[in-house]
């Protein structure tokens, strides 16, 4: 019985993956930032805060489908960590109908943490609201090939490497071991 690896055909191109912490570091901080700027619409009333969903869905759109379309697949937590979405079978920025469909998942995800984060204290039940976002991102680690999650899959898509970018984890990676050599001395 032999065993053979799997060799990528000839003809399909051939793109960097993406580690799962660089995507996961990229989508903290667009959710992060966007949970910020809507936090600023909320009150401290318990009870669905609609403005606040409101503006957190329309700057995640913006964040993620106008921005990533206007600037070569980047919002800005890829841009930090070096990486940018494709689509699958051509390997172009996709087009604003595919990176809708794909945050629209996403982004459904991200509010319900968003409401986990924010009723957490009232009612600790509120992190189950985490599991949508865990079932859609842990999917890629499934995905051995092209590391797509749930969303990727739906619209096509794939995150990869890129060389545009603010290299953030380089950096901190860079300052810590700095100073692990500093303190060495």
């Amino acid at each position: 019985m032999t065993i053979t690896k799997y060799s990528k055909p000839s003809n399909e191109p051939y793109f960097p993956k993406a580690d799962f912490s660089r995507r996961a570091m990229a989508l903290g901080t667009d959710f992060i930032s966007v949970w910020l700027l809507s936090s600023v619409f909320g009150s401290s009333q318990p009870g669905i805060q609609v403005v606040q969903i409101l503006v957190f869905i329309l700057a995640w759109l913006i964040l993620r489908v106008v921005i990533v379309y206007n600037n070569k697949g980047q919002s800005l937590g890829r841009w930090a960590f070096d990486l940018k979405v494709l689509e699958l079978a051509n390997p172009v920025i996709p087009g604003l109908m595919s990176l809708f469909k794909r945050e629209a998942i996403i982004c459904l995800c991200a509010l319900l943490v968003s409401v986990a984060l924010g009723n957490i204290i009232r009612n600790p039940t509120a992190i189950l609201l985490v599991i949508p976002l865990a079932i859609d991102c842990g999917a890629a680690f499934s995905d051995t090939r092209w590391q797509q999650a749930l969303h990727d899959r739906y619209a096509c898509t794939m995150v990869v490497s890129s060389r545009r970018g603010y290299s953030l984890d380089l950096k901190v990676k860079r300052l810590v071991e700095k100073t692990r050599r500093n303190m060495r001395l």
